[in-house]
């Protein structure tokens, strides 16, 4: 039996828990791969370990169709309570709970993180330690991330280690005030488990680099399964192209014009079709209501005149693990969803990463030297693609090779989280 102490808190092995906070529901792929591949890491680290992973819901709808399709009886979901727009505002007037958080909100705004993860608070005295998951919510890809220094400082002023967790972070140097501010915040947690060298180096530019470790992204540690009856449902084809495009790289891509990305979209697609002769699978990694993969390519497919016939859209019922399985059947992959792209990796496809972030390129560099795998937001014309998917296909065994090679070590890297974690609450 283990028995270690944080913050003058006992902590008992025996069957610990861990608060697993900041993930988006798994909707978004991602975040379940995260989930599954934390989980998976600590299993080998912990005795009998369980999770509450605290996630904010839409609805309350996503948040019940969350816990139905959960499938470790370890793991226990909860809804964060969210902040109250206007119209909720003006909708609940009367109610207390309405005047309480007006309250809060201009008279004590540093209580409003209190009422956001309220449901948590509970479990902290409990909780072996809190893991800040979700990979780049350290960032401004989504904005401010207030939501999530806020986690930070509820379990530093409880007196619970806090873990950044196999994440990339920034940079923030768009906002140089910020840039300070966050600085001082991230040397104040208790650990930054960093998954790729560019974050190690941003950080290091910083000067946060005392309580920073390098690790791999545990979605690396999730392990593909295969659908039961997709045969009865899509027809996989061995040696065949995959695409992940999302709506967000819009953001990126035409300055938010999301229906010139459309046509940008389908005219790569188209593309890529053409030049290569293949069956081409469009696979959707995220589908949340605001953000859906499926949608804007079922409407990019839409747009496309000739050669629709090569081009299989796959439905959005698959898992996490269950998309990787159709991931890795295919010869190339080419992905926008970072999770996407190391479902492929992880299963020895070559991959073609849509780079609109640092933790695309970072990972890249860490596995191959270079982000020669990688094409930025003013790279994406049609030919570009097309041509440097051909190129991947005629050094396909090399690139095979190369990952047989690599991957064995970068899930070394995302196993060490475990240990570093183990270390930090033995001390």
């Amino acid at each position: 039996m283990f028995r270690g102490t944080f913050g003058g808190t006992t902590m008992n092995e025996e069957g610990p828990s861990f608060i697993l906070a900041g993930n988006a529901p798994y909707e978004n792929r991602g975040c379940e791969a995260i989930v599954r591949g934390t989980v998976k890491i600590l299993r080998k680290h912990f005795n009998d370990p369980c999770f509450i992973c605290v996630s904010r819901f839409s609805s309350d709808e996503q948040f019940n169709r969350q816990r139905a399709v959960e499938r470790d009886g370890a793991i226990t979901h909860l809804q964060t309570c969210g902040r109250m727009s206007r119209e909720q505002a003006l909708r609940n007037f009367w109610r207390p709970y309405t005047w309480s958080y007006v309250h809060k909100r201009y008279f004590r705004p540093e209580m409003l993180k209190y009422l956001e993860y309220q449901k948590m608070i509970p479990h902290l005295d409990g909780a072996a330690a809190v893991l800040s998951v979700g990979g780049d919510n350290y960032s401004l890809d989504y904005g401010i991330p207030t939501l999530f220094t806020d986690l930070d400082d509820i379990a530093i002023e409880k007196g619970r280690p806090i873990v950044i967790w196999g994440a990339s972070v920034g940079p923030f140097d768009k906002i140089p005030e910020y840039e300070g501010y966050m600085a001082r915040h991230l040397r104040e947690v208790t650990g930054i488990f960093a998954r790729e060298s560019a974050t190690i180096d941003y950080l290091r530019g910083i000067d946060v680099v005392e309580n920073v470790y390098p690790v791999s992204d545990p979605a690396f540690m999730m392990d593909p399964e295969k659908p039961a009856g997709i045969e009865d449902e899509i027809s996989i084809e061995e040696d065949s192209i995959g695409i992940n495009l999302s709506p967000l790289m819009a953001n990126y891509v035409t300055g938010g014009d999301l229906d010139r990305w459309t046509e940008l979209a389908a005219s790569i697609v188209a593309e890529v079709a053409a030049r290569t002769g293949m069956r081409i699978y469009m696979i959707p990694h995220v589908t949340v209501p605001d953000s859906n993969d499926y949608e804007f390519m079922r409407r990019a497919v839409a747009r496309i005149r000739d050669g629709r016939e090569k081009i299989t859209l796959v439905p959005p019922r698959y898992n996490a693990a269950e998309t990787k399985w159709i991931i890795g059947r295919m010869a190339v992959f080419a992905g926008a969803r970072t999770h996407a792209t190391i479902a492929a990796l992880s299963s020895g496809v070559p991959t073609l990463s849509f780079a609109y972030s640092i933790k695309a390129r970072g990972i890249n560099r860490d596995l191959f030297g270079s982000d020669d795998n990688c094409l930025g937001p003013d790279m994406l014309a049609p030919e570009t693609i097309a041509e440097k998917i051909g190129s991947m296909l005629s050094q396909r065994s090399q690139i095979q090779s190369s990952l047989r090679s690599t991957i064995p070590k970068v899930q070394e890297g995302a196993m060490k989280a475990g240990k570093y974690l183990r270390n930090i609450l033995d001390d």
